[in-house]
């Protein structure tokens, strides 16, 4: 188990670098889970159970991740305050921009091939 985390804790190491050595606009763990998915497809192979159980109970904890998240938002009070109104505006839209973006991909994606 502890091999298993260790991949996972390298994987996102090796993103973050490619990451920033790269100037790309993505997070260096998703750079590394991109990474540790191309080394699995080129593996050929399932993931082995140990990374399946680390990965699970990461999963089962993923909740906590947002606690940085509502500190933030409840130390910015006074800035949500004063721009109560474009936000008010600006997450519905977005929301349902996104919710119209996906449906379209999906059905885009979804099409079955025209045959020649």
């Amino acid at each position: 188990m502890l091999n298993a985390l260790t991949n996972l804790v390298l994987c996102q190491f090796l993103g973050e670098v490619a990451a920033r050595a790269a100037s790309l606009p993505l997070p260096g763990p998703v750079v590394g889970l991109v990474l540790l998915l191309a080394v699995l497809i080129v593996q050929d192979r399932a993931p082995d159970p140990a990374l399946r159980q680390v990965s699970g109970w990461l999963l089962s904890h993923f909740g906590l991740l947002f606690v940085p998240a509502g500190v933030g938002i409840i130390t910015q009070l006074d800035v949500i305050k004063a721009s109560w109104l474009p936000l008010l505006v600006a997450i519905p839209v977005s929301t349902l921009l996104g919710l119209v973006v996906t449906g379209f991909v999906m059905q885009v994606l979804a099409r079955p091939e025209a045959e020649d």
